[in-house]
């Protein structure tokens, strides 16, 4: 299952090829996934750092940095210089502004989260190191681009970007993914009983998604409403504190920890679902909301980040104050017990999501985003010759009369080799007359 930023990679990247464009993704090399193949259209090229022990996270993105340049300076050589380059996030800031400035490329940069909103604010070198990182990426990209009004307020803020160079394009999802999927009763068995319902998280199991949350408004729910499952899918490192809360709540057969589902799967489970819910602390877009609202499940979000701007509260989805169990136990509560508005809403997501979340929507507007860096650097580049011809015309003005001659003239149709055939002699001549 992919997710996050791989997901948003692989997407966009599959709706360019097919379009017509050259697409190639550098990336980093999993398990026994190959070096070179074509995905679809897509040209991937997989790399693995150094075979020496990294100190630390700092020391081992630095190390695939120095291998993505390598890679990259092949892949170059091998099919040409390409238009543009696009970087995701600061985990590639060094090879993105290396390989923009060797080969004079423009560069794009999508800035999917920050350290600072991540871990609400910079508490130690290590964060501040990142958060720097983040900052130099912003600074090299000609454009940057966010999933929600929330990120692109919060990279300002943060990196002092101008306000114009920040496009705020949302992710998106395959709207064709839950196509001829019908609810498979066997697998939800293994969940719920056929009168119960399910609510449903999916995610990095992190403290920031607010897993921790939904377990504290666990008990209410059950309380209001007994026939309740509750099943939590994905994996991460607050895993063994959650199923200890889940303990002290006295409410473990009542909830599952699923660990990693693949895409079949977690398919089968938005269909068995009855409530998708994602109660995050932070979250600057929240994909996988995307999917419950796709899936026909009631979601329920919290007001947190990018979710408040996909979510319209009681028209298609619920929300709850960020970080308040009560608040998402009531509105948890009003969708299990109001099958209407359930219903309701679950359709208006479907709707919503084709509407305005599908890959070719989005592709269109990240094209537009490379047209116009493309379009900036074709600009700058000329500012900086016609800048430079008037300074070498400056510069043949200021020689005596003795070594000008008449036809000794610059033009803006000037060639470069055309410039330097007029004064460097010029130069010659002077030094030798000093």
């Amino acid at each position: 299952m992919l997710d996050g930023i791989a997901r948003v990679v692989h997407d966009l990247s599959q709706v360019f090829a097919n379009q017509g464009h050259e697409v190639h993704v550098i990336t980093y090399k999993e398990g026994n996934t190959k070096d070179f193949e074509k995905d679809g259209a897509v040209f991937v090229h997989r790399i693995e750092t150094y075979p020496i022990n990294a100190n630390n996270l700092v020391d081992w993105v630095m190390q695939f940095n120095f291998c993505v340049i390598e890679k990259a300076a092949d892949v170059i050589k091998e099919f040409g210089k390409f238009d543009v380059v696009h970087a995701h996030d600061w985990l590639v800031a060094y090879s993105a502004r290396a390989i923009k400035n060797s080969y004079k490329i423009p560069l794009v940069a999508t800035i999917h989260a920050t350290e600072s909103g991540r871990n609400k604010g910079i508490h130690d070198k290590n964060q501040g190191y990142v958060n720097d990182v983040e900052w130099l990426l912003t600074y090299e990209a000609s454009n940057v681009i966010c999933n929600s009004l929330y990120m692109k307020n919060e990279i300002r803020n943060l990196f002092g970007k101008p306000y114009e160079n920040i496009h705020v394009i949302p992710n998106g999802i395959n709207i064709n993914k839950f196509d001829n999927q019908e609810r498979d009763w066997e697998f939800r068995r293994n969940y719920a009983s056929d009168n119960e319902k399910i609510v449903f998280f999916a995610g990095r199991i992190v403290y920031e998604k607010g897993i921790q949350v939904l377990l504290d408004a666990a008990p209410k729910i059950l309380q209001n409403y007994n026939d309740v499952k509750f099943v939590i899918a994905g994996r991460g490192p607050c895993l063994d504190d959650l199923k200890a809360q889940a303990e002290r709540l006295g409410i473990s057969n009542r909830v599952y920890f699923t660990g990693y589902l693949n895409d079949v799967q977690i398919t089968k489970m938005y269909k068995a679902i009855d409530v998708a819910t994602f109660p995050s602390l932070y979250e600057p877009f929240g994909i996988v909301a995307l999917e419950g609202m796709l899936a026909g499940a009631a979601t329920v979000v919290s007001d947190a980040g990018g979710l408040n701007e996909i979510v319209s509260h009681g028209i298609d989805g619920m929300k709850s104050y960020s970080g308040n169990s009560n608040s998402l136990a009531d509105s948890i509560l009003e969708v299990l017990f109001n099958q209407d508005l359930c219903k309701q809403i679950a359709k208006n997501a479907h709707e919503k999501v084709v509407k305005e979340f599908n890959w070719n929507i989005i592709a269109k507007k990240t094209m537009d985003v490379y047209k116009e860096t493309i379009k900036q650097a074709k600009a700058s580049t000329a500012k900086v010759k016609f800048e430079e011809k008037n300074t070498l015309k400056e510069e043949l003005a200021s020689f005596a009369p003795t070594f000008a001659r008449e036809d000794n003239t610059i033009t803006t149709s000037s060639t470069d080799s055309e410039i330097r055939g007029i004064i460097n002699p010029l130069r010659k001549l002077k030094k030798q007359t000093n």
